[in-house]
């Protein structure tokens, strides 16, 4: 083909020398123009066709390989076939335009290939196991491992040499491979560990102070972990610091079924005292702490007689205190609440008393793990409990405020 046209050329009186020029360059225009036209058709009608036919299916995981182009990156692969295909045109040249053409065929395949897991990680990313195990690390590995793979090979073909050769080559740079992809190495590690051990799962609240990491994990990566804090920061921590470091993680609380309220109330000392008989009457209008009163006060009575304790003297014997009956109530009042966890641990505890007075410990669990709510249902128990402290003639600690010195300095007649 190529002599024939050279030969009309000369034949319509052009000289040989610009005979030649205008073969090669009326060669190198058309095989330019076939390879965009096929690369046209391809795009035109044959991925538009994948396109309509993926829109119209039912099912959801072709929509991701249409998502991250896999069709339209395939379609590159046409030309540089024609270009392959065409390079016996170019006597000169022909082993040198092959080279190039594999080389590209390599470079879109890898290409593609890439486009491909991209959308594999996506459809893996709508199962309900991948919140457990993610795979997004694993194939930015088959990622590095293709890419070096096909690298070698480029270079190979481009060269003319045997990849045993370079593979030799490679062999010697193992070191400095080594420093070059640490991260990732270090990354994959981190990985599989936590894979493995089901440390840590997209989802996840974690905890990493040192790090400034508070809040839900959003990805996972062969490098990285982002979390995204409960102020909408994102934090980026190297995989391999959530095996070298410790961190929080309350999925736990989550699988429990339960969310831990732990919280005190400072009681003030100089207002514990026993109860009196008025006291014990008022009390018994209330509902919750009736139960107990009838038991204990029988309880009580029948053991001072038992034992002939002289009641005319409060120290004498067993008697009922307000800061008893207070922590009475406040079992009574949690047990009857229905947002409270009654199958987990449920302890209402004085704690050692110190400078800030006595301290009632509140440690239960809330049936509600939503953090909003959690907190609401919290603050609404402990709004309570404050409100009906002094109706046990008790009084809450606190450090006196400049309002206290302002009462004190009055009474004083200052």
């Amino acid at each position: 083909m190529t002599s024939a046209l050279r030969d009309w050329l000369i034949d319509l009186g052009i000289a040989e020398g610009i005979a030649d020029y205008l073969t090669w360059l009326v060669l190198v225009v058309a095989v330019i123009a076939l390879s965009l036209l096929v690369n046209y058709i391809t795009r035109r009608f044959l991925v538009a066709l994948a396109s309509y036919l993926v829109r119209k299916s039912h099912t959801r995981w072709d929509d991701f390989l249409l998502k991250h182009k896999v069709f339209t990156r395939l379609s590159h692969l046409a030309p540089a076939i024609v270009i392959y295909f065409s390079a016996y045109l170019f006597p000169a040249v022909e082993i040198w335009i092959q080279r190039f053409a594999v080389a590209y065929l390599l470079l879109v395949g890898y290409w593609t290939f890439n486009s491909f897991l991209n959308a594999v990680a996506d459809i893996y990313g709508t199962l309900e196991i991948s919140r457990q195990r993610p795979i997004k690390g694993y194939l930015q590995v088959v990622k590095i491992v293709v890419f070096i793979i096909i690298s070698i090979v480029v270079i190979a073909t481009i060269l003319g040499q045997k990849i045993g050769y370079l593979l030799g080559g490679l062999g010697a740079m193992t070191a400095v491979l080594m420093l070059i992809f640490k991260d990732s190495i270090l990354g994959l590690m981190a990985g599989i560990q936590l894979s493995l051990n089901d440390m840590v799962r997209i989802g996840d609240w974690i905890e990493m102070p040192r790090y400034g990491a508070d809040g839900d994990v959003i990805d996972l990566s062969l490098h990285t972990v982002k979390v995204q804090n409960w102020d909408k920061t994102i934090s980026t921590i190297p995989a391999y610091y959530l095996i070298s470091d410790s961190f929080k993680n309350w999925r736990g609380m989550d699988e429990s079924g339960g969310r831990r309220i732990k919280r005190s109330i400072n009681i003030d000392i100089t207002s514990i005292k026993f109860l009196t008989a008025e006291m014990l009457d008022r009390f018994d209008k209330f509902q919750l702490l009736k139960e107990y009163l009838d038991r204990k006060r029988k309880e009580v009575a029948e053991w001072n007689q038992v034992n002939e304790i002289d009641t005319s003297v409060l120290i004498n014997g067993r008697h009922l205190t307000n800061i008893g009956t207070f922590r009475a109530y406040v079992i009574a009042y949690l047990r009857s609440h229905p947002k409270i966890h009654q199958e987990m641990t449920f302890l209402v505890r004085q704690l050692p008393a110190g400078d800030n007075g006595l301290p009632m410990e509140i440690y239960v669990f809330s049936r509600i793990r939503e953090w909003a709510e959690y907190e609401a249902i919290q603050a609404d128990i402990f709004d309570h409990l404050l409100a009906v402290t002094p109706l046990f003639e008790l009084r809450v600690f606190q450090h006196p405020t400049g309002d206290d010195f302002r009462v004190l300095a009055q009474a004083h007649g200052k």
